[in-house]
């Protein structure tokens, strides 16, 4: 199973009703091995951590240990990829990652429930897995008035076409916008534009931080731009 934003497989091993942490970590485990693909890295909060299976893996000849602390993504690139317990700033990190299949042993359901949403990925529960269907809600947001629209279009084609996401030019602009045209964005909530970013398939730290600007701005915050956007907005 797989998505327009992650393709390759991927899965999500869930805690079922009288199931065990071990048990999760092994249906994980077991999934992950028998994808195709390259050496298996696995990735946990720390260097210490709980559970025998996980444990036996990691100390297998050609497996791959990481932490969170100082790991970059694209080290994940061309590997399988187990990947236990990441909270929701690290599962955003796995957007564009080209692993060859990645498992997420699943810690808590707010945490992942945007991520799954987005990956689609098979749902790992005990004795059987479930297909993620895809969302309609990406596909049926609302037009955004005032010319919202245009603008968060704008963006998400200027931060596609960049390996790292949002410049700080782009970043400025909306910032200036939402400061010197505070009408545009008074009718427009911050999950409507966080809906649009994400059908848009904006990767998931932009999405943030256009919504992040929007939530600051309606609490009154102002923004510091450089002098050159100070007094822009979007036509």
């Amino acid at each position: 199973m797989s998505s327009d934003r992650y393709p390759f497989p991927v899965a999500v091993s869930r805690l079922g009703d009288g199931d065990s942490r071990e048990a999760q970590n092994t249906r994980a485990i077991t999934w992950l091995q028998s994808q195709p693909g390259g050496a298996l890295v696995v990735v946990t909060p720390r260097k210490e951590f709980a559970g025998e299976s996980l444990k036996r893996l990691v100390s297998a000849p050609g497996t791959l240990h990481l932490t969170w602390r100082g790991m970059s993504s694209g080290v994940l690139h061309s590997s399988r990829v187990l990947y236990a317990w990441p909270d929701k700033d690290h599962l955003d990190d796995l957007w564009g990652v080209g692993a060859d299949a990645i498992a997420v042993i699943e810690w808590g359901e707010p945490e992942a429930a945007e991520w799954i949403e987005d990956a689609q990925p098979v749902q790992l529960f005990p004795g059987r897995a479930v297909p993620t269907a895809a969302s309609p809600k990406a596909s049926s947001t609302e037009p955004l008035p005032n010319g919202v629209d245009k603008i968060l279009e704008h963006v998400a084609r200027m931060a596609a076409g960049y390996s790292s996401g949002l410049k700080w030019n782009e970043e400025d602009m909306v910032k200036a916008d939402m400061m010197n045209r505070p009408e545009r964005w008074a009718s427009v909530t911050v999950e409507q534009v966080r809906a649009k970013c994400r059908a848009l398939q904006m990767r998931p730290k932009d999405v943030e931080t256009i919504t992040g600007f929007l939530a600051r701005r309606k609490a009154g915050h102002r923004f510091n731009v450089q002098s050159s956007y100070r007094g822009f907005t979007f036509r």
